[in-house]
């Protein structure tokens, strides 16, 4: 009996579904490597195993035992809901933007698979290993889900090639940590705004993958939760000399992601979204969501935030430009314009607040 990447309890198990599939020019995307698109990592494994749980315990069980329940097994696949896709007739700006958006997707859930399931084969404390087998699982079934969704449009990514194949970067389990915890909360924030926004407007739903965007979120608000419980069992790393180092990773992951979707203005045009009041909105609630273990928020609201971040997108356009034409002074000088926007979006003074005795959140949008 054939089994779906859906039912999958086991990271491995939801991989091996899709060898079979692939596709050479969404494996080329994939593969690329830039600051814009999602990386691979690697880091101290033994760091991480000697991870100490017991006092927070009490945060912990909870959470694992919530995860151990596995709320969405078998919601990661097609069914009834799944509306037949025009891939033919899709206007051709959206349609490549939204292949790119999926593809990106797919490799930044299949990135987090890949470091999380290498912890749980390279482990030996059961708190840490089992945690980390439980997220490459949702991340596995994530991506099988994202590459079903694009084999519609005749492409998928072949996952395998990318594990053996795609670039690692290594960073130390405190930046992993500061990384991945953003990139799941921003994640939720991300896709809980689409869902939240098209329920209201279902008009603007042009595919139905749209309408499993809740418990994908829901998956990746807890593993945020892992993360923030994770950075809590040392308490140095949200203090003294490391808050610069949260601030860092706030405004590049920020950042980031308001220069990659103004790359997709068809994309958010078709869902009826303005994009910067979408990031406004990301921004927000994810600012929000990370007081819970981070003891400072980025001052989104500051007259400098909106004008800097326009001008790092600018300046990323042209370098695009400069690159692709072989004008190598004019790349240069889009480089520096692009460090002295980040510079400027860097020092903008942060909002400290008291982080919270009590960190575990539920999903709240």
């Amino acid at each position: 009996m054939n089994i779906h990447s859906a039912d999958a309890t086991t990271a491995e198990e939801a991989l091996s579904i899709q060898e079979k599939f692939d596709s050479e020019t969404a494996t080329a995307v994939a593969m690329q490597d830039t600051l814009l698109t999602p990386r691979f990592y690697t880091t101290n494994f033994d760091e991480l195993d000697a991870i100490n749980v017991e006092h927070i315990r009490d945060e912990w069980d909870p959470l694992i035992a919530q995860m151990v329940s596995d709320p969405n097994k078998g919601h990661f696949k097609k069914n009834a809901d799944w509306d037949q896709v025009d891939w033919d007739g899709m206007d051709p700006a959206l349609r490549k933007e939204f292949i790119d958006f999926l593809i990106s997707s797919c490799t930044a859930e299949f990135s987090g698979c890949v470091l999380y399931k290498e912890m749980k084969r390279r482990g030996s404390n059961h708190e840490i290993t089992q945690l980390f087998q439980l997220m490459a699982r949702d991340e596995a079934r994530h991506a099988g889900f994202i590459n079903d969704a694009l084999r519609e449009a005749g492409v998928a990514v072949n996952l395998g090639f990318l594990t053996q194949k795609k670039k690692y970067t290594y960073f130390r389990p405190k930046f992993i940590y500061y990384a991945t915890y953003l990139s799941e909360k921003i994640g939720y924030a991300r896709y809980i705004t689409i869902f939240r926004h098209l329920e209201k407007h279902p008009e603007h739903r042009f595919h139905p993958i749209f309408k499993w965007f809740q418990e994908w979120c829901n998956d990746e608000f807890s593993h945020g939760e892992a993360f923030a419980l994770l950075m809590k069992t040392d308490p140095k790393l949200t203090r003294g000399h490391n808050v610069w180092w949260i601030k860092f990773f706030l405004t590049a992951v920020y950042a980031t992601m308001y220069v990659r979707d103004h790359q997709r203005p068809a994309f958010h045009q078709a869902l009826g979204v303005d994009t910067d009041w979408y990031a406004h909105e990301v921004f927000t609630k994810t600012s929000e969501l990370s007081k819970q273990i981070f003891p400072i928020t980025l001052d989104i609201d500051h007259p400098k935030w909106v004008p800097t971040l326009r001008k790092l997108q600018a300046a990323n356009v042209d370098l695009a430009n400069a690159e692709k034409s072989g004008a190598k002074f004019a790349a240069l000088g889009a480089r520096l314009r692009a460090a002295k926007a980040f510079a400027t979006l860097f020092f903008i003074p942060a909002k400290r607040h008291n982080v919270p005795s009590q960190t575990r959140l539920e999903p709240c949008y």
